[in-house]
């Protein structure tokens, strides 16, 4: 399959960068069915309407969703309650689109217009300080998504590749064989904050605990 054809199949997802597909990102799974390795049934975002579209690009039948992927559902959004947030940064760390702000050991917060509801950043907090909000109830795949959120989405992930691989933390295709140290400094710096997760956890359910009469 030509590059143009797998850009197309591309186009045709909703750039939500959520790796429910099982794929790194919307690309890898682009590429994974133009050569014919992935199926098309494999984006909940995207739903119905989303297999329907690759299925027209594939000239393949339409199919269900693979429940192993997920289900569609409404789109949702990211909240943090800050008042739980120990800035630990490692929802900012995970975020495709570098939709949450924030800084270390200060609490962070979701920009909204940047969010895909990928939900990454769930699975990542330590706190379980972060909710999922439904802002599309009723509606769901393509319905509950428009074209411009997904070229915004694809915009600001190609951004955050982009950032990344500027500060080292992602290997470009240029110049892979230079990034050994690069990583190991990147490591440390996981393990480093890891240390300082667990601090703050420690200190929090210390706080926990009800104090023992004397």
């Amino acid at each position: 399959m030509t590059r143009m054809q797998r850009d197309r199949l591309l186009d045709a997802l909703p750039q939500t960068q959520c790796t429910r597909c099982g794929y790194p990102d919307c690309a890898g799974y682009a590429a994974a069915m133009a050569d014919g390795s992935a199926d098309i049934d494999r984006c909940p975002p995207g739903g119905a309407e989303g297999v329907r579209r690759l299925a027209q690009l594939l000239g393949r039948d339409e199919r269900p969703l693979d429940p192993e992927c997920g289900s569609e559902g409404s789109r949702t959004l990211a909240v943090i309650d800050e008042a739980w947030c120990i800035g630990c940064t490692r929802c900012l760390e995970v975020c495709p689109t570098d939709a949450i702000l924030g800084f270390h050991k200060r609490m962070h917060t979701v920009i909204e217009a940047h969010c895909t509801g990928c939900e990454l950043c769930v699975p990542v907090c330590p706190v379980d300080c972060i909710g999922l909000e439904v802002v599309t109830p009723g509606l769901s795949g393509w319905a509950a998504w428009s074209q411009p959120q997904a070229d915004h989405a694809r915009q600001r992930y190609a951004a955050h590749r982009r950032r990344l691989q500027a500060a080292g933390a992602e290997p470009s295709p240029e110049n892979t064989s230079t990034q050994a140290p690069v990583l190991a400094e990147a490591d440390a710096d996981a393990a480093r904050k890891r240390r300082i997760v667990e601090a703050a956890l420690a200190r929090a359910r210390a706080a926990r605990q009800p104090a023992t009469p004397d």
